[in-house]
């Protein structure tokens, strides 16, 4: 005789609300929007120096105010959120009115204005249009998940579907650029390849932004934005700022996921990458293909991870995997410690262990990036019980905010730390000497950073208690207090 499944809501005591899987994959598919874009936004400084002459040192100087001005827009933009309200829903014209803005500046920035004679406060101006727009775009998309469904169960495979575009979307489109257009403008970034590029990613990011609306448009209504308590809803300063100081499980998450961003960030610098295949490795192209082919089976692990955050919670599920994952890096560490790097460009036991070892590295951070997507939503959740509003554009932008000022120290970091060991006036080329120096900052970047970035993590979930327990009770009062407001 069979057995019905017992469903989260009969479990828990709650009735959850719940997002069908194609509309899961539809709002997902965002990932071509904000991927292809950040595909483009890479080759920024090629724009600068071929469409309008700006020195490297300049540019260098231009990226960082740029990345500093994106940071402040995301908690402003979070009224314009709070106060669009139309008869097409809130989230389908921001995510339309953002793709605009952006497509907008990144068309000024690479073509019509680039090699037309403009300098540096043209490019700047366009840059900054694009920053505008795609803060609109990313903060909304980051809404989304907890707007869709609170089912326990179901939250982390929306961080499923969201991180395979967002692994996927980039790996496809590098290839795309790389490999199919740039040797048709002669194998060299020029003009006319960063104008295809262009409107290549405008394209692709249309597709991904009327996918979103499509896919969101059954909960894009005034009901789904509803707080808990009557009265002015509408967003003020001081919400913002009660938000950053009462909300102790946002604080923990902004500890956990800035410390795990420098450390992401500096190791995926292309000087660490140099170092560890060009240089230990000995082989860049080699390196690159093996790296490849121990990323792709990774995402696998997405899944498992979804499965155990839908059984234990989000923020169990975050410490389990950054405790596997700080283990995993530790082992790596110990294994170029043992062996001869360089072994590792020869097939043998070296390369095959290094291609094990890598996978599991990156399946076990797959499992946080999974996690993470899901806590995000229970924290818009728990601020909607804790102050009675639906401010999930506050949420999201204080913790962009936070995010992007404390993670764009991250190349400085990288670029210090090769400097200390001697390379002052140039950087690490495939080839150089593998000196005891260059092996211990490798490690260290490459590895050590993220471990300390982890240990930051396990210490600040020490004093979160959003875990799956209190999410099944900040969902009963929320659903008692909205019941209470419209009795």
């Amino acid at each position: 005789m069979a057995t019905n499944k017992i469903s989260a809501s009969m479990a828990d005591g709650v009735e959850y609300r719940r997002a069908k899987l194609w509309q899961i994959i539809l709002v997902a598919a965002n990932g071509l929007n904000g991927m292809a874009v950040y595909s483009l936004i890479g080759m920024a400084s090629y724009s600068a120096s071929i469409g309008y002459g700006i020195a490297t040192a300049i540019i260098a100087g231009l990226l960082t105010f740029t990345r500093i001005f994106d940071a402040i827009t995301d908690p402003l933009l979070a009224f314009l959120y709070d106060r669009m309200n139309t008869r097409w829903g809130k989230v389908r014209p921001l995510m339309l009115l953002g793709w605009a803005v952006q497509s907008l500046g990144l068309f000024f920035m690479f073509t019509a204005f680039s090699s037309k004679g403009h300098g540096v406060p043209t490019f700047l101006l366009c840059y900054m249009l694009y920053v505008i727009g795609y803060t609109i775009v990313n903060m909304t998309a980051q809404t989304l998940p907890a707007l869709m469904t609170n089912d326990p169960k179901q939250r982390p495979m929306v961080g499923v579907w969201f991180t395979l575009f967002n692994y996927m979307v980039p790996m496809i489109l590098t290839i795309v650029l790389n490999v199919v257009m740039l040797p048709r403008f002669g194998g060299t970034y020029n003009q006319a390849f960063l104008s295809a590029a262009t409107f290549l990613v405008i394209f692709v990011s249309l597709i991904g932004v009327i996918l979103v609306c499509i896919g969101v448009s059954a909960y894009d209504k005034p009901e789904f934005f509803e707080g808990t308590k009557k009265g002015d809803q509408r967003l003020k300063v001081k919400d913002m700022i009660s938000v950053l100081k009462s909300n102790r499980p946002l604080q923990c998450y902004i500890a956990s996921a800035a410390s795990d961003k420098i450390a992401q960030q500096a190791q995926s610098a292309s000087v660490v990458t140099t170092m560890l295949l060009g240089i230990l490795i000995g082989n860049m192209g080699l390196g690159t293909i093996l790296s490849v082919i121990g990323m792709l089976p990774s995402i696998i692990f997405a899944f498992i991870g979804a499965k155990y955050a839908g059984k234990h919670g989000h923020k169990e599920s975050i410490v389990r995997w950054t405790t596997l994952s700080l283990i995993a890096n530790a082992v790596m560490i110990l294994f170029f410690i043992v062996i001869e790097p360089s072994s590792i460009a020869h097939m043998g036991i070296t390369m095959i262990l290094f291609v094990l070892l890598t996978l599991v590295c990156n399946g076990f951070a797959m499992g946080i990036t999974t996690s993470n997507t899901g806590f995000m939503a229970d924290i818009i959740d728990y601020e909607l019980d804790r102050s009675g509003k639906y401010i999930p554009a506050v949420i999201t932008g204080t913790y962009s905010l936070v995010d992007k000022i404390v993670s764009s120290f991250s190349g400085a970091i990288a670029t210090g730390c090769v400097a200390i060991i001697g390379y002052t006036a140039t950087l690490p080329q495939p080839g150089d000497e593998a000196t005891a120096g260059v092996f211990w900052m490798t490690m260290f970047l490459r590895y050590g950073l993220a471990i300390i970035g982890w240990l930051v993590t396990l210490l600040a979930m020490r004093f979160c208690g959003l875990d799956r327990k209190e999410m099944i009770e900040v969902q009963k009062r929320i659903s008692e207090k909205k019941a209470e407001l419209k009795g």
